[in-house]
């Protein structure tokens, strides 16, 4: 049966050569750097005049703003790990009532921000206009342009930045536009070092990670099987370990962060490890997975190497953030290691 693949997603996507940290943090700081002619100061912990580039041009933010809403999806956890309370969030999914995932509780304090719950592709100027922010965050929030220009009217936007597909971009990005944004670019800087570290670590405990396939999927109803490329959040925590998504899969995904196939070819799928998230969504859970005799066939199915992203742990590894990735580390690694450790028979 043909191979069927869906594309999802419309920005430029750039090559998948693996970054170094030395390499990342250094370009990162040259796109955030303030424009010659820009008045006002560095825009670093003095929260002086500064600008943020993006896709649709350059935000100038003075001071240091104090009603910020976070129009991406999981925005606020850079928010709260950088100290700001957002005065809005945006709802994704999950309980309608509570925005605030656990490994964000403890930065977030007592915060109780109004929760927008306004699907993708449909936003509500008015209420956020209401809300009198002085800055808008929606580096994760997939913006068009009109809408980006739309919102730059009620108060200045940060949209996502250039060079990524939308929802595609790097957490550590994410977080320096978010410290520079707001007049923390030191404490920025720190927390991704921070994170960074773990990821190393992490590495030189499992040397078995380092150069080896993975792919990372989500099964659904099982009538097409969707993966994710590697300018996901979910596939870069992986890659971020060591992991690499194989070449096939980002050629498929083309300018999105995911495509599907046809279950005929899960195939494509049978890598060093075979990561199933989004458990929620699959009917049947983890069981249908299992017992499907497609999955069944696959070497990574015989020989132990699938690894299960369940309940929060799957939620962590889809925020994707400098609060939730700490979270994952902890939580996940063993289990990972375990799923490659040569032995089939390990649990």
């Amino acid at each position: 049966m043909a191979e069927t693949v869906e594309r999802l997603g419309s920005s430029r996507r750039p090559g998948c050569r693996r970054t170094t940290r030395r390499e990342f943090l250094a370009g990162a700081a040259a796109l955030l750097v303030l424009p010659a002619g820009c008045a006002g100061g560095s825009g670093g912990a003095s929260g002086g005049s500064r600008a943020v580039e993006h896709r649709y041009g350059v935000t100038r933010i003075s001071g240091r703003p104090r009603r910020v809403i976070s129009l991406g999806y999981q925005e606020h956890d850079a928010l709260f790990a950088l100290g700001v309370e957002p005065v809005a969030v945006r709802y994704w999914y999950g309980d309608r009532d509570d925005v605030i995932h656990p490994w964000a509780e403890d930065e977030a304090g007592e915060a109780d921000p109004e929760i927008l719950d306004m699907p993708f592709g449909e936003l509500n100027f008015e209420r956020m206009a209401a809300l009198e922010p002085d800055l808008i965050m929606g580096v994760y929030a997939g913006l068009t342009r009109d809408e980006y220009e739309t919102l730059s009217e009620i108060a200045p936007t940060v949209a996502q930045p250039a060079g990524y597909v939308n929802f595609g971009t790097p957490w550590q990005r994410a977080t320096l536009m978010a410290g520079r944004a707001v007049g923390r670019e030191g404490r920025a800087r720190r927390l991704v070092s921070r994170v960074e570290g773990r990821f190393e670590e992490a590495r030189r405990e499992h040397p078995r990670f380092d150069g080896a396939t993975v792919a990372v999927a989500s099964y659904g109803t099982g009538e097409k099987i969707g993966f994710f490329s590697s300018q996901d959040a979910r596939a870069r925590f992986f890659t971020g370990l060591g992991f690499r998504v194989p070449e096939r899969l980002d050629e498929l995904a083309g300018e999105s962060f995911y495509g599907t196939i046809s279950p005929e070819r899960m195939d494509l799928l049978d890598a060093d490890l075979l990561v199933w998230c989004q458990l929620a969504s699959t009917e049947g859970g983890r069981e249908a997975i299992e017992r499907d005799p497609l999955v069944r066939r696959l070497a990574a199915s015989r020989e132990g190497r699938m690894f299960f992203m369940e309940g929060v742990l799957d939620d962590a590894l889809q925020f994707g953030t400098v609060l939730s990735l700490p979270f994952l580390l902890e939580r996940a690694v063993p289990g990972i290691a375990a799923a490659v450790d040569g032995d089939p028979q390990t649990t």
